[in-house]
């Protein structure tokens, strides 16, 4: 190998090594390939919390800590959690983390595995959540939300869902249905058919019949 391709690969290494030993490089390449790291939450400033990430001050917004409102960021103090980058600027040393798209993709797949353990004609408990001009929304005893089309809560024809049903009401009801992520429940199916009232017709005998027909002719003079 010659001298002058020695030093160049010598160089090539150097610059490599040089490249890595920079943080921000690192945390570029975190940004770039969405890498998961595992941070832990060592300060608490306004709208957000503080981790750090290969050695650099990085800023969790709390908009990015939870998929819901968090009353109190001193929940999270001294935490470990998950986290991606999701801004960095080596010239304004900033830094920015999230958890969300984390969370939410776990959300995801919980789901998913909640869904996959539900079944159509399974007979479930739950409890009424919302009412909308088109039916209910039920919360179902495994966490999830189906809805019970306004065809679908009587066996009797209704104009509303608060003809029936009230929010917070517990209800049993049948999957009739589940149609990317959603969920067709039945109130109906479960309803035990009324019988019709049929009113009962006394038919007379024979010789009754012709006792009301001497009855109404034996006053007739021919």
């Amino acid at each position: 190998m010659s001298e002058e391709l020695l030093q160049t690969e010598t160089m090539a290494d150097y610059e490599e090594h040089f490249d890595d030993a920079n943080p921000w490089n690192r945390v570029a390449d975190y940004l770039e390939k969405g890498t998961v790291l595992r941070v832990k939450v060592e300060g608490i400033v306004n709208g957000g919390v503080i981790a750090m990430v290969e050695g650099i001050r990085g800023f969790i917004p709390a908009s990015q800590l939870s998929l819901s409102y968090i009353e109190n960021l001193e929940d999270y103090l001294l935490q470990d959690i998950e986290v991606q980058v999701i801004e960095a600027d080596q010239a304004s040393n900033r830094l920015i983390l999230s958890a969300r798209n984390i969370l939410k993709e776990k959300e995801r797949q919980e789901k998913e595995a909640l869904l996959a353990s539900v079944k159509i004609d399974s007979v479930l408990t739950g409890t009424v959540e919302s009412l909308q001009s088109y039916g209910a929304f039920v919360r179902l005893e495994n966490g999830l939300s189906g809805l019970i089309h306004i065809s679908q809560i009587s066996d009797k024809r209704i104009k509303a869902a608060k003809e029936v049903l009230a929010v917070g009401d517990k209800v049993d009801v049948k999957v009739i249905g589940i149609n990317n992520g959603k969920i067709s429940l039945s109130r109906k199916a479960l309803l035990e058919p009324q019988e019709e009232v049929v009113e009962k017709v006394e038919i007379p005998k024979a010789e009754e019949i012709g006792t009301s027909l001497g009855d109404l002719f034996k006053n007739i003079k021919l």
